[in-house]
């Protein structure tokens, strides 16, 4: 499929990434992208990341065939409900948020009679962020959940997945509220450890970071993720992601009885290994 532009709401990671991605798959796009501050639009045009760089809604979405949502997704409702003024009845709109079933909700909404909207979740992120760490590659690889509702039209569900897909994503298709569950166990409950664990080394023994090794550095790696936006997401899928902590609190009490048992021990290994053998490998 050929575009003829590109709107992109959020110069972050992802909002930068989709721009140098579609700069290398579609020369021929104009590329568009919205900052809200002007610092970080001079900064997009600076690396010639997009054509059209701009703290002006109506300027970045005009003729778009295409616009991604790319902001926390607190923010995501007030700049929807401004762009659904500007944007054509025709355009697909979509966003790359990291839980679902309030967005699509709210944004679904607000798009009913001006859009194609269709959720997205592009799982690509990164402990880094912003602008510097943005890179064509980044999807290349990568699972991007798409997240339509009941009515939601199949051409506009079918050229999304096109969309992501041009980008080098795997995709699947997930109702929002199991998408939610899901990423719960496989995003936000690792984040959450991650972090957890990070808390009680240094709470136990501050200097122990001194001495730490790369399976620590690379368990922990997310854990240096941006705390505003984590607990954002979070607060928007609170209720999944209790769900996974409490079944994680009673896994791990599991656990405390093996270190008794070596032979059970040695099988809860084993059967983690084969299972994390057999994940998929990004390109």
């Amino acid at each position: 499929m050929t575009y003829s532009k590109i709107a992109i709401i959020g110069p972050g990671l992802l909002g930068s990434s989709i721009a140098l991605a579609m700069r290398k798959k579609q020369p021929g796009a104009k590329i568009a992208v919205w900052a809200r501050r002007s610092e970080a639009a001079d900064e997009v045009r600076e690396k010639n990341i997009a054509d059209i760089a701009s703290t002006n809604l109506d300027a970045v979405v005009e003729g778009a065939d295409v616009i991604i949502l790319c902001v926390p997704i607190g923010a995501m409702t007030p700049l929807a409900e401004k762009i659904a003024l500007l944007s054509a009845p025709g355009t697909l709109i979509t966003d790359v948020g990291s839980v679902k079933l309030p967005v699509v909700e709210s944004l679904s909404r607000i798009f009913r009679e001006r859009g194609q909207f269709i959720g997205s979740h592009p799982m690509a992120g990164s402990e880094q962020t912003g602008i510097d760490a943005a890179r064509a590659d980044l999807f290349e690889g990568a699972a991007c959940i798409i997240t339509p509702e009941k009515n939601s039209a199949p051409h506009a569900v079918d050229a999304l997945g096109k969309f992501w897909s041009l980008l080098g994503c795997r995709t699947s298709i997930l109702a929002p509220d199991v998408h939610d569950e899901v990423v719960a166990y496989v995003s936000h409950l690792p984040h959450l450890l991650a972090a957890t664990l990070v808390n009680l080394v240094c709470e136990q023994n501050e200097d122990s970071l001194n001495f730490c090794g790369n399976g620590f550095r690379d368990t922990t790696r997310v854990a240096s993720g941006p705390p505003e936006m984590w607990t954002e997401i979070f607060k928007g899928n609170r209720g999944q992601v209790k769900k996974s902590v409490e079944e994680m609190i009673g896994k791990l009490q599991q656990v405390v009885g093996l270190l008794d048992d070596d032979a059970a021990m040695n099988r809860f290994l084993a059967d983690a290994k084969n299972r994390r053998d057999r994940l998929k490998q990004r390109k």
